[in-house]
Parts: structure tokens; C-alpha cells; sequence
């Protein structure tokens, strides 16, 4: 028997030489999840419930989700027996043998004892070899999606609210559509049945009425809940569209099914490029919020919006059907985050100021250090290398910078607005609805006394296109961008 152990733990029984494997981890957490819906109705067990539960400390519990600080094999048969599970050979692996990692495309951790090819890096060669571009939503089970409490929790519970509904708003690449996925896995778990449109699938010509808009969506909503479209015995033009579409759902699909039906719709900002169709869709979806208050057949449906405030101004800010329900803003990445996340990179960032230096050019954005992670973890660049280009035409960001940029260049009356934040050593004050706008393309970042840039990545990279609220032919070299670097070095 003892022939078929890893050798890090045939010296003792109790040598803490062994971490979770991909599929250990997702095992144990697919287990707790399970026992979370059936004992407390979807709600998370706390780190103290886990570690009573379990028989272990809660720093014990703390270092088995490291995967990283190795565990004596008789604690992990604890924490696996506590939710009815076997410890299996391939639920763990040694924390100092390489060759016994999990080789998984989603996850491959570093090992504390590789050797480093620069100063605090830790990166496991194969990670960086296998490990994509962050581009989009972070897959299910991935080791990279971090979360942001309270934000997952008050999503699982209200999720179980009959007739809730969840908008999930912020900038673009912030995590709205990955949230979302994780609170559909969490609607499926609890039996619920799932409807998933993406508004970035219809068509323009759809879009531009109302009644083929409706239509599109009693429709799609029909073929996900395998249920034959019925569209015409519900439809009435003397009625109107909205009627005919409250009919459809409440009268057919609803009554249709016996379980929740969790509608998410995905990219909503899409609509307000039409301000009618907006004004109308979003309406009704009030009037279905409203109506679940007092009829049961309402009750079962959920809805989960997400969208993009970058595009939201068009609609009225003080009279936006947008604010039903529960509203969840998504807050960037503070510094134990980045820290973590560099740490599932293979990067040792806990014990200088790498994480401090990042944060000081971009912030918490989560894609903006993800993206710093995937070229440091493969080595493309160095810290001070990436920080010296990130605001210029050859760095990393390049792209995401040229996106605000094409967005401000339809809005002059922001890109005025912009240059005065630039300007301002301090905070300033704006026109309420102006300060709202930058705030919602992420620009902008609200403090008790005024407002400021968001982060430093935008203050050089603006600073260098505007000049008398007009944007510069040629980019000048700007010392703002030679002070940071300096300081930060």
C-alpha cells in the first residue's frame, strides 16, 4: 500500500507535503455547493461553519483553497468525509513533485519550489505555455475567476426570491457576464429552468421595432423551455405588443412549467442604441416585477440583466426603468485580490510591491490585470517594461485605450469634461449628469469632495490625445507619464 502513495508523504503520516488537484477541487466544492442548496436553501456555508463542519481550524481551511501551502493527507479524508466524499489518488497530488500536477488546460498551479526565472516569479513553465489571452467571460470552474464578496452571495440568495429580479451593471470587462454565468449554475443546481439570451444575437432589423423585438423573445424563450412556439393564438394588434407579450409569457410559458424560470438576458445595453424600444422593453419588464408582487404565476419567472453603463446614458438618468430589483455594481479588485489572482498565475506577489506597482497604473480593473498577469506569467515582459509602455500606442492596453478613445470622439462635451479631471491635481465637480456619465464609462471614480481620473493608465494616456477639449493629431510625450514611471521605479 504504502508503494502507491506519493513519496511526499511516505515518511510520516502526518508530513504536510500534499494540495488539491483540479479534480480534487472541484469535487470538494461541487460537494459543498450540493450540501449548501439542500441544508440552508443555496446559502454559503461561512469559514467557520466549513471548519466546524469539517474538524479542522479555519486556517486549516484557509490553506486547503490556497492550493498552494501543502496539507497532511489525514486533513484532506476530514474535509472530503465531512460532504460524504472519498479521498481518491487523484484528489491531491505532492506539493513539491512536478510531474504529479493536474495538466489541465483551466489549471496548472505553480509549484513554491520551481525555479524562478526572475526575481519573485514563480511561474510553472507549462501554465504559461497553455494559458490563454483573458478574452471574455471567465469559464466555470476556472481557477481565475476571483470573487468579489458580497457580491456572489447576494446574488445565490436573491436568486431564490420569487419574481426578483438582478440587474448587474458596470464598464465593459468588468465581470458582469461571468457573475451571471455563475448565478445560472447556481439557478440550474436549485432545479430552476434556464433561459439565456444574448442581446448581441438579434438583429438590427429586429431591434428597430418593438413588435419583432417581442416576437424574438416569446419565441427564443419558447425553444430553451422545449416548448412548441405559440406566438399567434396570443398575439393581438389590437391589444399591442406588450399585452400580447405579458399574455404569452404568463398565460403559455409560465403555466407551462412547474419549476422557476430564470430569464437572463445578457448585453441589454445593446437596446439603448434605440431609445424607444428601450423605454418600452424596460417598462414591461417593470410592469412583470410589479405584477409578481400579487400573482403567484409571475412569481416563477426571475430575471437576471446585465449591462454595460458605458452605453447607458442615452436613457434618462433620474427615470430609468433599469432600477427594479436588486442592483449590483461590481467593485474592482482590491489588493489581496490582485495579490491572489497574481498567485494563480505563478507569481509571488505577497511579499513585495508588485501587486502596489500594478494597482498604482490601472487600479483593481479585473481585465486590465488579468491581461498584466498573462504577459508577466509567460515572461513576454517585465513589471517596469510593462509600466513604462502601458499608457503608450505599443502596450499591452493598447486596444482597451483605443476603444474609450473612439467613444469619447463621439462626445465632446465629455472629452471637455475629461480634460478638466486631467488638469486638476484634486478633485473636482461636474455637472451631475456629466460626472455620471465618465463615472459609467469608467473614466471617472466618485470621492466625498468631488471626482477624479479612475485610475493613472487613463490620466497619461488622455493626457497625451487632448489638448483644449480637441483631440491632438500627433501625441506629444508628456511628462506626467515620465513622473509616474520615475516614481514608481
Amino acid at each position: 500500500m504504502d508503494n502507491q502513495k506519493p513519496k511526499c508523504i511516505r515518511k510520516s503520516k502526518r508530513i504536510r507535503g500534499v494540495i488539491l488537484t483540479a479534480t480534487g477541487l472541484k469535487r470538494l466544492q461541487a460537494a459543498i455547493e450540493s450540501a449548501e442548496i439542500q441544508e440552508k436553501n443555496g446559502e454559503r456555508f461561512t469559514q467557520e461553519e466549513l471548519s466546524e463542519r469539517m474538524k479542522v481550524s479555519t486556517k486549516t481551511v484557509s490553506r486547503l483553497w490556497s492550493l498552494t501551502t501543502g496539507l497532511d493527507q489525514r486533513t484532506l479524508k476530514f474535509c472530503f468525509s465531512a460532504f460524504n466524499l472519498d479521498l481518491r489518488k487523484e484528489d491531491y497530488t505532492c506539493s513539491n513533485k512536478s510531474n504529479d500536477l493536474n495538466q489541465s488546460l483551466e489549471y496548472i498551479h505553480p509549484l513554491e519550489n520551481q525555479k524562478s526565472l526572475t526575481k519573485n516569479s514563480i511561474c510553472y513553465q507549462p501554465l504559461a505555455a497553455v494559458l490563454k489571452y483573458p478574452s471574455g467571460p471567465v469559464p466555470l470552474g476556472s481557477i481565475y475567476y476571483i470573487p468579489r464578496p458580497p457580491i456572489e452571495e447576494l446574488a445565490y440568495r436573491e436568486i431564490t426570491q420569487p419574481g426578483c429580479v438582478i440587474h448587474i451593471k458596470a464598464p465593459k470587462e468588468m465581470g458582469k457576464t461571468s457573475l451571471m454565468f455563475r448565478v445560472l449554475a447556481r439557478s440550474k443546481a436549485l432545479g430552476y429552468r434556464i433561459v439565456s439570451l444574448d442581446i448581441n444575437q438579434v438583429d438590427v432589423a429586429i431591434l428597430s421595432n418593438l413588435d419583432k423585438f417581442l416576437r424574438w423573445l416569446c419565441k427564443n424563450t419558447s425553444v430553451q423551455l422545449s416548448l412548441e412556439p405559440n406566438l399567434d393564438e396570443y398575439w393581438d394588434r389590437e391589444t399591442g405588443s406588450k399585452v400580447s407579450c405579458s399574455l404569452y409569457f404568463r398565460n403559455y410559458l409560465l403555466k407551462s412549467v412547474e419549476t422557476p424560470v430564470i430569464l437572463a438576458l445578457n448585453e441589454v445595453n445593446r437596446i439603448f442604441k434605440y431609445p424607444e424600444l428601450a423605454q418600452e422593453f424596460l417598462y414591461l419588464l417593470r410592469s412583470w416585477h410589479e405584477e409578481a408582487q400579487q400573482e403567484e404565476t409571475w412569481q416563477k419567472l426571475r430575471l437576471v440583466v446585465t449591462y454595460s453603463t458605458e452605453s447607458y446614458f442615452p436613457l434618462n438618468l433620474y427615470q430609468s426603468p433599469c432600477n427594479i430589483g436588486l442592483p449590483l455594481q461590481l467593485p474592482e479588485f482590491t489588493r489581496p485580490q490582485v495579490e491572489e489572482l497574481a498567485e494563480r498565475h505563478g507569481l509571488n506577489w505577497r511579499q513585495n510591491n508588485e501587486a502596489e506597482q500594478l494597482m498604482a497604473m490601472v487600479g483593481g480593473h479585473p481585465a486590465l490585470v488579468r491581461i498584466a498577469l498573462y504577459y508577466l506569467c509567460r515572461q513576454e515582459v517585465t513589471l517596469s517594461e510593462l509600466l513604462r509602455q502601458a499608457a503608450t500606442e505599443v502596450g499591452i492596453y493598447r486596444t482597451h485605450l483605443r476603444r474609450l478613445l473612439a467613444n469619447l470622439q463621439e462626445k465632446p462635451i465629455l472629452t471637455e469634461a475629461l480634460e478638466a479631471l486631467i488638469s486638476s491635481e484634486s478633485s473636482i465637480s461636474l455637472e451631475p449628469v456629466i460626472a455620471h456619465q465618465l463615472e459609467s464609462m469608467g473614466l471617472a471614480k466618485f470621492h466625498m469632495d468631488g471626482i477624479t481620473v479612475s485610475r493613472e493608465l487613463y490620466r497619461i494616456y488622455f493626457s497625451n490625445h487632448l489638448y483644449n477639449g480637441r483631440f491632438r493629431a500627433t501625441p506629444p510625450c508628456n511628462s506626467t507619464y515620465k513622473t509616474f514611471i520615475s516614481s514608481s521605479s
